[in-house]
């Protein structure tokens, strides 16, 4: 089934933050927003046993578990085990990603997109979310980030795994889809082509941004628009580096990075725009994008979100960001010339 037909609107709720991603979030912070997500109106949610070992999926059940369970739709991922003993936080080796979720619950995080694996963590994510289906599956993280020159080797466990697990997981009813979620397009556009796993989308973080969309264009977008599959764009504002964060990728933002961003947000302030609009909105306008789902960790972002999406863009800014060669002459803009 294709991403479009089950998403319930573009606009979604990552839920990396309520991890503890890059900070400790009281408890009645992170139930208030995924609050104020659903009174806003937000019906998607995506989740993953990596953000915080499990404390997102715990969160985020706790919050949605007297909701009507026909009315949103959950995503989440498999490839990693929470096991109940703990372990070193600082010791984990998280390929770049080592310090996002240092605040995290510290129960030991097993790497493992064996076929047995994809079962059991579907399972464990069903009890952490407090309910008795998940929508859609996403494989996280076999990439280059995560696992530098072994990530092929990891990729094809995964073929031979995960893959084939969910597959039939879907063919039996018990998911309605599944693909990869990923910070890389590389392990995208090597199952793209593969003639045996049938994914029905990917999730995309930080790869298809306004600072970071060259690379997907090359072959990912074509390709998943190609196959009538979808892409959900996760990270649409960099790590917060497109709305005054210091952070790009994780990282703190270099030179280069900083001075796209103050050049987009001359044009932005030019035009009386937000910076959240252009990103949204330009990550929006490709035909393959089936939803964003920026992060939130307070209730506020939530609203601040959803105005960036209802924004009147004018088209004299879209042009203005190609005309001075911040776009990608091949990327779609929210105009029709």
């Amino acid at each position: 089934m294709a991403l479009k037909d089950i998403l319930p609107g573009k606009f979604g709720f990552g839920a990396a933050p309520l991890g503890n991603m890059f900070r400790d979030i009281p408890e009645a912070e992170a139930r208030a927003t995924v609050e104020a997500a659903w009174d806003d109106g937000v019906r998607y949610f995506d989740n993953a046993p990596f953000y915080g070992a499990g404390l997102a999926e715990i969160r985020m059940g706790e919050a949605l578990k007297d909701k009507p369970r026909a009315d949103y739709v959950i995503s989440t991922k498999v490839g990693r085990l929470i096991l109940d003993e703990v372990e070193d936080v600082s010791a984990r080796d998280l390929g770049e990603k080592g310090e996002v979720f240092k605040y995290g619950r510290p129960n030991r995080i097993v790497n493992d997109y064996s076929e047995d694996a994809t079962y059991r963590s579907i399972e464990d994510s069903l009890k952490r979310l407090k309910t008795d289906h998940i929508d859609i599956a996403w494989v996280h993280d076999i990439a280059q980030d995560f696992y530098g020159d072994e990530w092929l080797a990891m990729f094809e466990t995964a073929r031979r795994g995960a893959f084939r697990a969910l597959d039939r997981m879907r063919d039996e009813g018990v998911i309605k889809a599944w693909g990869l979620g990923v910070n890389r397009v590389e392990p995208i556009e090597l199952l793209l082509a593969l003639d045996e796993p049938r994914p029905d989308g990917f999730l995309l973080a930080g790869r298809y941004t306004l600072l970071d969309h060259d690379r997907a264009l090359q072959r990912v977008m074509p390709m998943v628009a190609e196959k009538g599959l979808g892409i959900v764009v996760g990270g649409p504002y960099s790590s917060g580096a497109l709305v005054g964060g210091p952070n790009f990728e994780y990282a703190p933002a270099t030179p280069a990075i900083l001075d796209k961003v103050a050049r987009i947000e001359t044009l932005a302030d030019q035009h009386g725009i937000s910076m959240k609009a252009a990103g949204l909105q330009f990550a929006l306008a490709n035909p393959a994008v089936a939803a964003v789902i920026p992060g939130a960790s307070q209730p506020k972002r939530i609203a601040e979100d959803r105005a960036a999406l209802n924004e009147v863009v004018p088209a004299g800014f879209w042009r203005a960001l190609r005309t001075a060669g911040l776009v990608n002459p091949a990327a779609a803009l929210p105009i029709t010339d």
